[in-house]
């Protein structure tokens, strides 16, 4: 074990994730075990937009583990993969011809797969868009992809990736909508790194990011002829958190600022606090559109999952982690764990608003802090209030 493992596992926040984050995965898996079938959802449902158009789907963080199953689950089950932006064109176009050159049975038309619709794939490395979109038509040939990049933790890169998305809608598709967007992307960082826009790096990626992403693409999604769909991915680790902090200050990560100069980042906490937001806000944002529009909202948690998560922290810790839970039975691959995303992408209108747990179409009840309304009022108010700052910092005097 090296040094930095061996600090980390002193840490308080090592001792937070290995018994408290354990406590809370028991407590969910309890929970569905007391629940029995009472758990499970009527069952999944194809989206049928009729006239020939198929439905378009975002997904956040789709260059890897849940995000790149995701999107070749929903390719699978009639959505079509679109990846795309301004920079990118021009590359994958250029790959594509290549291939074409090479083998002209590998791309018969490629004009067709630029056009054509619609899962939009959002993630923040070129070369890893890339080799999503090869991994996916691999398995899938006649999958249809067209790549965005998106960079959660930058305004400026959410709102390139609106317009991006606005503009190549309006010019391929009939109807200025999309029918579902996913929120997983989220990171585990393990130091405070201030993002361009002075917020705290986790929180703006894992809460502030799709709370502004949300926002922007919402009249899309009001657009479509069909009920479409919001899915926020969460985690157990919510349950970890006791009482919350939903200042505008709290929210930028101002208490990791220079008062906290010398103390260890609470990685573990920080964490737990993003999941918790985004959970609240998949309430709150339900509250509001359920009785107004054909938008629904549902929460996400699919358990643990062996991706990429803990890439900041030490190997041999994360292996050991991976390894126990593993022995237990309770590590999933992205291809099983993906389950409780699909659930909740193609779940019936009716259950806009619940918690989807672990996959095979199980819900179960978030913690009672979750359900509060006064505080998710505040946070909703509050995150607004971080949105308008942050679009009167890029001189953006939109709507939003």
């Amino acid at each position: 074990m090296d040094r930095e493992a061996l600090r980390m596992v002193c840490s308080p926040q090592f001792w937070r994730m290995a018994v408290l984050w354990a406590i809370s995965l028991l407590h969910s898996y309890l929970l569905v075990f007391l629940r029995g079938r009472a758990a499970a959802t009527p069952g999944r449902r194809r989206p049928r937009p009729g006239a020939g158009r198929r439905p378009i789907c975002v997904v956040t963080g789709a260059t890897s583990g849940l995000g790149r199953a995701a999107a070749a689950a929903l390719a699978r089950e009639g959505y079509h993969v679109v990846l795309g932006d301004k920079d990118l064109r021009a590359e994958i176009l250029l790959l594509f011809l290549v291939a074409m050159a090479l083998n002209e049975s590998v791309m018969p038309n490629v004009f067709d797969i630029i056009v054509h619709l619609f899962l939009a794939l959002a993630g923040r490395s070129t070369q890893l868009l890339y080799e999503t979109v090869q991994q996916i038509r691999r398995q899938q040939p006649d999958a249809r992809l067209e790549a965005f990049q998106l960079d959660l933790a930058s305004y400026k890169s959410i709102k390139k990736f609106g317009t991006s998305l606005k503009q190549w809608i309006q010019e391929t598709s009939s109807e200025p909508a999309i029918q579902l967007l996913i929120n997983n992307a989220g990171i585990l960082a393990k130091s405070h790194r201030v993002t361009e826009n002075g917020l705290d790096e986790m929180i703006q990626t894992n809460y502030i990011g799709p709370f502004v992403l949300t926002s922007i693409l919402l009249p899309l999604l009001k657009n479509s002829s069909i009920p479409s769909r919001v899915v926020n991915l969460t985690s157990f680790t919510h349950r970890c958190v006791s009482g919350i902090d939903v200042s505008e200050d709290a929210l930028r990560g101002m208490k990791f600022g220079p008062c906290s100069v010398g103390k260890s980042y609470p990685l573990a906490s920080t964490y737990e606090y993003t999941k918790l937001c985004i959970l609240m806000f998949s309430y709150e944002l339900h509250r509001q559109l359920h009785m107004s529009s054909a938008v629904s909202v549902i929460a996400a948690d699919p358990g643990v999952v062996e991706t990429k998560i803990m890439r900041e922290l030490p190997k041999c810790l994360s292996w050991f982690a991976f390894s126990v839970l593993r022995f237990l039975n309770l590590l999933q691959e992205p291809d099983t764990g993906v389950g409780s995303i699909l659930d909740a992408a193609l779940a019936p209108p009716e259950e806009s608003g619940k918690y989807f747990f672990g996959g095979k179409g199980r819900m179960v009840r978030s913690s009672r802090l979750s359900y509060d309304m006064e505080i998710a009022t505040k946070l909703w108010t509050e995150s607004w209030a971080v949105f308008k700052d942050l679009q009167l910092r890029e001189g953006d005097f939109g709507n939003g």
